[in-house]
């Protein structure tokens, strides 16, 4: 199965496992926070604990946040090639990724290649090599005022962007994102794709691809051109995040016309490549939290009736809540702790209950019928709280008919349309 036609199941592990905000090598930004235990984690197990649940859901892909060894929240990476000692060891990931293959369940890795955390050794490093080593530094130093300026991500200091200049840099990003194919993997999430030049993705992408032409790549793209990210950058595919401030923004605010204007622009993109998809993400405010339960479920019916490689964030598919804040440990609470085996007792709750129903029956209509990956849409009758749209194959005579109305509580219903 093509990696675009797969439904992805996005998890955080770090906070899946609960684990220790922060790692023994790292520095602890608060008064609370306690040291990883010697004996390595648990993490990655918790997460094959949870297979079965995610393929009985007909999840088809696992996304995973970062898992390689880093000082707090997996995107100060340490070392791109250990495991995080709080989510487990080596062995632990070789068996997740066999417990994949067995369910067909493909496995994608966050890749933090824009940036690394302070304290990692290619930092001490450049330090130590001084002015003259700058070319070849594998981190971004400005020496031109006579003392070192390391280049820091968005302004975050702890996080200390990458030399993409130089082919030193290309050369390991690549050996390190085929070493973990070889270990399992089918591809890769590029985190903070868009702050790395178009170019160096292109080189490493393209070593890659020399020894390993299927791997499948997603580049994190927050706004912009993507269509001319995808075709300079050699990825697959990115976010497609219009599509996911759209429909929760038209929802909210009963303003279907919000989403007709972004769904043009969507069948745009799909013209060019399978735009990732998502109402959910690690990075932002739950959908639940945002639309209630019957708001989350038709925004769920939205993303899974339009074209695209839908993923589904963790803790979504029970409708989980949580409100990002602009705040140091501000992600906490949409990165929540799963138990380390799904219990009996799991989503029972009324809400929970009908958002898990609405879970399986929206992957099972998508598997049902996989031309909705490279769908078209037509909109047949818009209003501020009613919208009507027909998604049909491109090679099939078959076409689903979706009815929005938000004039009282938010409901989507998809039914068989006659073929054009």
């Amino acid at each position: 199965m093509p990696f675009s036609d797969r439904v992805w199941w996005h998890v955080y592990p770090l906070g899946f496992a609960g684990t220790p905000i922060t790692n023994s090598a790292g520095t602890p930004d608060n008064a609370t926070a306690t040291p990883v235990p010697a004996v390595p984690g648990e993490g990655l197990r918790r997460i094959t604990a949870w297979l079965d649940y995610a393929a009985e859901l007909g999840f088809t892909g696992l996304l995973l946040g970062p898992i390689f060894d880093s000082s707090t929240h997996g995107y100060d990476t340490l070392d791109h090639r250990a495991i995080d000692p709080r989510l487990g060891d080596l062995d632990d990931f070789l068996a997740l990724a066999s417990a994949c293959r067995d369910r067909d369940i493909a496995l994608m890795l966050d890749g933090v290649f824009n940036h690394v955390g302070v304290d990692h050794r290619w930092v001490r490093d450049a330090l130590a090599a001084g002015p003259q080593g700058a070319a070849d530094a594998m981190v971004a130093v400005d020496w031109s005022a006579g003392t070192a300026q390391l280049r820091s991500f968005e302004g975050h200091d702890q996080l200390v962007t990458l030399n993409h200049s130089s082919q030193h840099v290309v050369d390991e990003v690549a050996d390190i994102m085929c070493l973990w194919i070889d270990r399992g993997a089918a591809g890769w999430r590029l985190d903070a794709a868009y702050a790395v030049p178009d170019e160096f993705w292109a080189r490493s992408i393209g070593a890659v691809h020399e020894t390993h032409p299927d791997a499948w790549f997603l580049g994190e793209v927050i706004h912009g051109d993507y269509t001319g990210f995808v075709e300079s950058s050699g990825v697959d595919t990115v976010t497609q995040y219009e599509l996911w401030k759209s429909i929760w923004s038209a929802l909210t605010e009963h303003n279907l016309f919000e989403l007709d204007w972004t769904l043009t622009r969507h069948g745009e993109f799909c013209e060019s490549f399978t735009p990732a998809t998502f109402v959910g993400n690690h990075d932002v405010t739950r959908i639940a939290s945002r639309l209630g339960v019957d708001g989350a479920i038709a925004a769920l019916w939205l993303l899974m009736t339009l074209p695209g490689t839908p993923f589904i964030y963790y803790g979504d598919e029970v409708g989980a809540v949580g409100v990002k804040e602009e705040r140091a440990g501000g992600d906490d609470a949409v990165r929540p702790e799963y138990p380390p085996t799904p219990p009996a007792g799991w989503a029972q709750t009324v809400d929970a209950a009908r958002v898990l129903h609405a879970h399986r029956e929206a992957i099972a209509l998508r598997k049902a019928h996989p031309w909705l990956v490279r769908g078209t849409v037509t909109v047949e009758k818009l209003e501020n709280e009613r919208m009507t749209y027909v998604v049909r194959g491109a090679l099939t005579s078959e076409a689903l008919r979706v009815d929005v109305d938000l004039a009282a509580v938010p409901h989507v219903t998809v039914a068989a349309a006659n073929p054009a």
